[in-house]
């Protein structure tokens, strides 16, 4: 048990996860305080702290160990392939079937089928696992940009009559100046600033979340202002995470079979297991900020991608636990 409470740190479900759930209760207690009534100007703040998260993240970013990667394009290709082509397409056929006309659960859980992976996390797991570390790194950064382009235009293409106005040329505006511009800036300074962003990497964790935690609050705060949440019992909310738990475990496993049949190695197959099967709460959040502008409803679209970023960590480590351990004893 200590072994998992110690993996469920390292990729993240410590202090910032109850934090998460401490700022919805602190919405729910004091929305105003996340309105535009508010004395603070959160909209400005999180706006430069995006800005910011991007820039930092392109300076991590080490060109060279990016393109000597491109050589593993199938194991590349599979895995990009299961965040942005598979997973939204699963959840297209779901919503088909089952779907509710203009709901907005549906709809954030379509756009956390469109996100990109995460990165830490996936890296992390990857390498408890025993599997393809380099191309984890590689699959986990270029999806990260590649997500950039391509969720924004999941959400326009698919849902044309969703209850959210979206205009994509808009989108792809603000996300250029605020996401892009500022990734690529710090791409190019890698070699100069990578050594700083390294010895303050902790502080840099800490502002990350920090924003992340402002942008979770505001949105929220206007959706229980709005009187969104009513009517929603503890059982749906309870109801919702099994929902998210089945998909996580379903995409693994379909994962494991496109591996199979593709018959990948086992560290190969193992790295598609980890970095197609996340999603980023990170660039959910401030790539959400821009591509629904009204706090009000975003605040209900981030709920299922909230719900399923903590499944992932739990379960997604215990199953890296067992799969490493499984590993060594075959090594």
């Amino acid at each position: 048990m200590s072994k998992i409470f110690s993996t469920l740190k390292k990729v993240g479900l410590n202090t910032f996860f109850f934090l998460l759930i401490g700022v919805i209760f602190l919405a729910k207690a004091f929305p105003e305080w996340g309105t535009d009534a508010s004395p603070i100007p959160l909209d400005m703040i999180t706006g430069i702290g995006i800005t910011l998260i991007f820039f930092f993240y392109g300076v991590k970013l080490n060109p060279k160990k990016l393109i000597a990667e491109l050589s593993n394009w199938k194991l590349h290709l599979v895995v990009q392939s299961t965040t942005f082509l598979i997973f939204p397409l699963v959840i297209l056929i779901l919503y088909a079937i089952w779907g509710e006309e203009n709901s907005y659960l549906w709809l954030g859980t379509f756009y956390l089928a469109a996100l990109p992976s995460t990165v830490s996390s996936s890296v992390v797991m990857v390498s408890l696992a025993g599997g393809n570390l380099p191309a984890a790194i590689f699959n986990a950064s270029i999806s990260s940009i590649v997500g950039i382009f391509i969720t924004p235009v999941w959400m326009e293409l698919m849902l044309p009559e969703s209850p959210v106005d979206f205009e994509l040329l808009d989108t792809f505006i603000k996300l250029g100046i605020q996401v892009l511009l500022p990734l690529i800036l710090g791409l190019l300074l890698h070699k100069y600033l990578n050594v700083y962003v390294v010895k303050y990497s902790k502080a840099l964790k800490n502002f990350d979340q920090f924003i992340i935690l402002l942008i979770v609050f505001s949105a929220f705060a206007e959706s229980f202002e709005e009187r969104m949440f009513e009517g929603k019992t503890a059982s749906e909310l309870v109801y919702l995470g099994f929902l998210m738990l089945l998909f996580f475990l379903g995409m693994m496993v379909l994962m494991h079979l496109i591996s199979k049949a593709l018959k990948f190695s086992d560290p190969d197959r193992i790295t598609v297991l980890f970095c197609g099967s996340k999603k980023s709460l990170v660039q959910g959040a401030v790539m959400g900020r821009v591509m629904f502008p009204d706090p009000i409803i975003f605040g209900v679209i981030l709920l299922p991608l909230m719900i399923y970023h903590a499944l992932q960590l739990m379960v997604g480590s215990a199953i890296a636990q067992a799969i490493g351990e499984k590993m060594k004893k075959l090594a």
